[in-house]
């Protein structure tokens, strides 16, 4: 089996160092609040993920081609445009939660969203536990 030779890996970096280097308040602010979140929820420490996520857990995988490596359970990055957060597992599970979290797109894996004040904190921190609970028992 092939090792994935993945780019972004956790590392010792520091988050705190890395988040107060965010330079827009209100994002730094909502980074803060959902480090929060995510360290309740999955009840790690954060680390941090190549240069710019930061990370919760890990797990390891193995992908239909054979590759295999290792990931966080659940992470975030403040990006130019959104805060992304890294919800493994796809989104087509938590249709119902999704219908009552407020503004936001997604792609695969990533929910995106533009200042913490636009969606439900509850019901994010129920997505994120979603999945990181569904993460745990595929990753056995």
């Amino acid at each position: 089996m092939a090792k994935n030779d993945l780019k972004t890996k956790v590392n010792d970096a520091s988050v705190e160092k890395f988040l107060n280097a965010v330079k827009d308040e209100q994002a730094r602010n909502d980074c803060y609040e959902i480090l929060k979140i995510m360290k309740q929820v999955t009840k790690e420490e954060p680390k941090m993920w190549g240069s710019s996520i930061v990370g919760f857990g890990s797990y390891h995988y193995i992908s239909k081609s054979g590759r295999e490596g290792d990931w966080m359970l659940t992470g975030f990055s403040p990006r130019k445009q959104n805060l992304t957060l890294y919800l493994m597992g796809g989104f087509d599970v938590e249709k119902d939660l999704l219908k009552k979290l407020g503004k936001f797109t997604t792609s695969v894996g990533c929910l995106y969203i533009k200042k913490l004040e636009d969606v439900d904190k509850k019901v994010l921190k129920d997505l994120v536990t979603a999945s990181v609970k569904r993460m745990k028992k595929l990753s056995k």
